[in-house]
């Protein structure tokens, strides 16, 4: 099969690749780039572990192919921090206890980052809502309902300082 040359940014990093046309970005971020904070889990779109953020849209990437992301801009997990420190959202997954095992806890983040620029204030429910795209055994959902309620909090608490 041909491959193809591809140029993205991740995480503010150029990479030039020759990839198969069916390479999956999930893939791609995993095993060419060594990005594995990214996970993947169902490989069908349900589970939102593979979640990273194209062009500023939080995607499940196990849905999209390499050649797809061409001239992207590409954030994982390991793109959040900012400055080499945690951000707020992942100070208080730690804090509030919204992650056990840690394998979905990635996909929750970047979605969840994506979602609060969009809404900044969501209700209880709407965070439910949002994390309904999103599949955790260990947790219970709890934890992170209460680390994304903190975020908002303190997200508040910064903007009226």
């Amino acid at each position: 099969m041909a491959r193809h040359s591809i140029k993205v940014t991740i995480n503010g990093k150029v990479y030039e690749e020759e990839v198969e046309p069916r390479m999956l970005l999930s893939d791609f971020l995993r095993d060419v780039c060594g990005l594995t904070g990214t996970h993947v889990g169902c490989e069908h779109g349900v589970c939102g572990a593979c979640t990273v953020n194209v062009e500023g849209a939080a995607v499940r990437s196990c849905l999209m192919f390499a050649v797809q992301a061409d001239g992207q801009n590409i954030k994982t997990i390991e793109g959040i921090a900012e400055n080499g420190e945690l951000t707020t959202l992942q100070k208080n997954f730690i804090e509030c206890h919204g992650l056990q095992c840690g394998f979905c806890t990635a996909g929750i983040i970047v979605s969840t980052e994506d979602y609060l620029k969009k809404k900044p204030e969501p209700s209880t429910q709407e965070i439910k809502e949002m994390l309904s795209g999103h599949l955790c055994r260990c947790t219970g959902y709890d934890g992170i309902v209460k680390a994304i309620e903190k975020t908002i909090e303190d997200n508040k608490t910064t903007v009226s300082s």
